[in-house]
């Protein structure tokens, strides 16, 4: 068994959504080598940071991203496998690669209640904005607005009615 501590600079980009993990940034990982049967079980950490936009309101964020990994690199033989041992080597790009770009938020958020943006200005909503603001009436429903005025003029006339 051998375990190693490595920090390995990216020379590209890894992912290809709202956020990745950019080239240049930092990547640590903590690997465990153990020698089985069958070949080599490698199992670990990886840290990076990931940047990008917001899904909501589109501001610029950047979070930490740590993945588990645990895989059998089997020694070369009959049996086709997804990782193999390569003269007396593992590869583990694919594999860290794999695992952090699927650990990567499909819609992230600067914030959990982030308000987004105004969809009729496109500016930053703030959280006092949209309780003032009454929504759109569809026009298609605007006929029962008038079924509603009609009951509220009719139950101030019945209370006139009473008071006479």
């Amino acid at each position: 068994m051998r375990e190693h501590r490595l920090d390995i600079e990216l020379t590209e980009k890894w992912g290809e959504g709202i956020v990745a993990v950019e080239a240049g940034e930092s990547l640590a990982l903590d690997v465990r080598l153990e020698s089985v049967h069958e070949g080599i079980l490698v199992s670990g950490t990886a840290d990076a940071e990931y940047t990008g936009e917001c899904g909501r309101c589109l501001t610029e964020i950047s979070a930490p991203v740590e993945v588990e990994f645990q895989e059998l690199f089997a020694y070369p033989g009959e049996e086709e496998t997804d990782f193999e041992v390569q003269d007396d080597h593992v590869d583990l790009e694919t594999l860290v690669r794999d695992a952090i770009v699927l650990s990567l938020p499909f819609q992230p958020v600067c914030r959990p209640d982030c308000p987004g943006l105004d969809p009729s200005t496109g500016e930053l909503l703030t959280e006092s904005t949209g309780a003032d603001d009454a929504a759109p009436i569809d026009p298609r429903w605007s006929a029962l607005r008038q079924i509603t005025d009609q009951d509220g003029a009719a139950g101030s006339r019945a209370a006139e009615k009473e008071e006479s």
